[in-house]
């Protein structure tokens, strides 16, 4: 299963050469996973904010097949996997609507589970491991 997220390329997305900029992608993919959790009922200010567990992204990476310019309707198809305890992995196509099935890039975001204070790896909290049940 997979989640997905419509989104418009805005002017602010694109560079100087009016493409989306790379660094924009990972962060509409990002915009993806959020409401991926939201649509879970994970509570975004709680999960971004809390003290005890943390996820942050560990690798990145984008690859492009095809330019994407302001307008654009974008549909992001979300797909996570566990990787034991205490990290996962998402994997994005994203698609410009009036083209269908051929993906114009795809990113994978890594993330690994620790506290926050401690920087030390932790497992998933249960909602987390939940949400990743769900795919």
């Amino acid at each position: 299963m997979s989640f997905y997220y419509t989104r418009i390329v805005h002017f602010q997305d694109t560079d100087a050469a009016g493409v989306v900029y790379f660094v924009n992608v990972l962060a509409m993919c990002h915009e993806a996973y959020e409401a991926s959790l939201a649509a879970f009922d994970i509570n975004l200010k709680v999960f971004f904010s809390n003290q005890e567990i943390a996820t942050p992204i560990i690798h990145a990476n984008v690859d492009f097949r095809r330019p994407m310019f302001c307008g654009d309707e974008l549909n992001i198809e979300l797909m996570p996997k566990g990787w034991g305890d205490d990290e996962f992995e998402i994997s994005y196509h994203v698609f410009l609507k009036e083209i269908g099935e051929k993906w114009t890039a795809r990113a994978n975001t890594k993330h690994v589970c620790i506290h926050p204070q401690t920087r030390t790896r932790q497992k998933l909290s249960h909602e987390m491991k939940t949400w990743l049940l769900s795919f």
